[in-house]
């Protein structure tokens, strides 16, 4: 079995910096990335029919957005190490989806880049590499 190192990527210089680390470990160990960008979408439940439908039609439009701006660049740059690498976009809480992304793609491990918050201000607003290193269903490794 070869490591496949799942990478949750939003496209910010953290996210990058994790993206060469997971490439660079995937190059030496004949492994394999899968860049992950998770789209927050909190779920309303009173909505009309005419207003879910706008609203599948905004999703879409966001995911093909998300898949130009960030994952096709990202997946571009990526390959240029000799690496197989894919991608996913899925909507979410971010921290459960990259930990679901993981498991159905049998990653042995988690990437994510710390985007450098104060401690303060991961206590107020959470952070995602935190709620991520609790719930990962395999090792996680967070890039400073």
């Amino acid at each position: 079995m070869t490591d496949k190192f799942v990478v949750g990527f939003d496209g910010s210089e953290a996210a990058n910096r994790a993206l060469a680390f997971a490439t660079g470990r995937a190059h030496a160990q004949g492994g394999s990335v899968v860049i992950a960008h998770v789209l927050e979408w909190s779920p309303y439940s009173f909505l009309t029919p005419t207003e879910l439908e706008e609203r599948h039609k905004r999703r879409k439009e966001e995911m093909q957005r998300a898949e130009t701006a960030i994952l096709a660049p990202a997946k571009a740059a990526a390959e240029k190490s000799g690496v197989q690498i894919e991608t996913v976009i899925k909507y979410g809480h971010i921290a459960e989806t990259i930990c679901k992304i993981a498991e159905a793609e049998g990653a042995t491990q988690i990437v994510l880049g710390r985007d450098g918050h104060s401690s303060f201000g991961s206590r107020v607003f959470g952070s995602v590499a935190g709620s991520l290193v609790q719930i990962a269903p395999v090792p996680c490794t967070i890039v400073p």
